[in-house]
């Protein structure tokens, strides 16, 4: 490709002294267009998209000062060389300014000219290489940003990166630029149905086809504004999403790779309440997922209905006890003793944090958020909340509107 260049000089005979005397093929040069005033060598410039504009500063209609600011904003690349006269020197000055790459004294000498437009042949020559660099750098992190962000999440949920550093990294890798909203993980058993994975292999297809059925249903069914996953240093799969709050996402990975894996994974997600850290939500969520795999099967059953029917206003210790088929009694001791938490005391934290979310983020009222809660009247939502927050919900919602 050769560099397109034009001449603006209102004098004729200047503009075919500098076009004949130039080998322009040599300097991989191309002249595209004279002009002999300032508007019709913007209108050409823009209409060539031209790398190098030779100007006379005193021209018609549009002078090469107003000439050169104009295309500075519109073709900021193209590489500007004035013709000046020694009585026009403070005028030169000023065009210096606009960031002129080279000047000209008339009369043209054209040795002078060869030498000056063979140094800004070398400028464009070096812009073009660090443009196609820069473009493959940009291309190589397109295909490797996967990678990165899941090395850089690593560090960062063991607390091995500085403030800074996150910052500047979640910046880089285009994620977005605050704590994630959840934090889950996924365990796998060391075998399902019965059936035990022998070699790493099969270990290794296991933890992709989980991987893809957490990449399916956050996409397809959350309003995820972001999300990344990888794998701890224990082996286990770490889950960051951004922009939601669904608490009932880790029950449908359990649902899904039962369903079309015939595997049994236990699944943690912790919500961000803003008062964390990344390695502590982390560290919350592992601990909880590694107490369900010690959990047996109706107390994780009822925590997940906890999880799931938290606003159906029946669901008590004593309904879901008949629908695992074990007494409230029994079901109540083992439960606590289990998850360390009373069923009632998860059931009202379940309750009370989906109804900060709605306070906060929705304008629904309180006999609405109430109902969606689980609540039978606003009376007793109110009361509930408050003994677990400290103060009513209307007030709380006054309170965080008022920052």
């Amino acid at each position: 490709m050769k560099w397109k260049v034009i001449i603006a000089d209102d004098e004729f005979i200047i503009r075919e002294g500098i076009r004949s005397s130039i080998d322009w093929d040599r300097l991989n040069m191309q002249v595209v267009g004279e002009a002999e005033d300032g508007e019709e060598a913007l209108e050409l410039a823009l209409r060539e998209q031209v790398n190098i504009l030779i100007v006379d500063l005193s021209m018609p209609i549009m002078d090469g000062l107003t000439l050169i600011s104009k295309l500075r904003d519109q073709l900021p690349g193209c590489k500007v060389i004035i013709i000046t006269g020694h009585d026009e020197f403070d005028y030169a000055k000023r065009a210096i300014k606009l960031s002129v790459d080279d000047y000209i004294l008339k009369p043209v000498n054209p040795g002078q000219l060869r030498e000056v437009l063979s140094g800004v042949s070398r400028k464009l020559d070096v812009e073009s290489t660090n443009e196609k660099i820069l473009d493959m750098a940009s291309k190589q992190l397109d295909k490797n940003v996967s990678l990165l962000r899941e090395r850089f999440c690593l560090e960062w949920i063991e607390g091995d990166v500085s403030e800074d550093e996150i910052a500047g990294q979640l910046a880089f890798l285009q994620m977005p630029e605050r704590l994630p909203d959840m934090v889950g993980i996924v365990r796998w058993p060391e075998q399902s149905k019965g059936k035990a994975f022998m070699s790493e292999k099969d270990r290794q297809l296991l933890l992709f086809a989980i991987e893809n059925v957490i990449d399916e249903l956050i996409e397809e069914t959350s309003d995820a504004e972001d999300y990344v996953h990888f794998r701890d240093q224990t082996g286990m799969i770490v889950v960051l999403v951004w922009g939601s709050e669904d608490t009932a996402m880790g029950a449908r990975i359990t649902e899904a790779c039962e369903k079309y894996l015939e595997l049994a994974v236990l699944v943690s997600f912790q919500l961000n309440e803003g008062n964390a850290n990344l390695p502590e939500l982390y560290t919350a969520a592992k601990t909880m997922v590694n107490r369900e795999a010690r959990m047996s099967d109706f107390v994780r059953k009822a925590r997940e209905m906890i999880e799931q029917r938290y606003s159906d206003p029946e669901l008590t210790l004593e309904y879901v006890a008949d629908e695992l088929g074990v007494s409230s009694v029994y079901l109540s001791r083992i439960f606590k003793q289990e998850s360390g938490q009373s069923f009632i005391g998860m059931l009202t934290h379940v309750r009370t944090t989906m109804a900060i979310r709605l306070l906060v983020g929705t304008k629904l009222t309180m006999h609405e958020i109430a109902e969606k809660t689980g609540y039978d009247s606003q009376h007793y939502f109110s009361t509930s909340f408050k003994k677990v927050v400290g103060m009513p919900p209307n007030l709380y919602r006054k309170s965080f509107l008022e920052g």
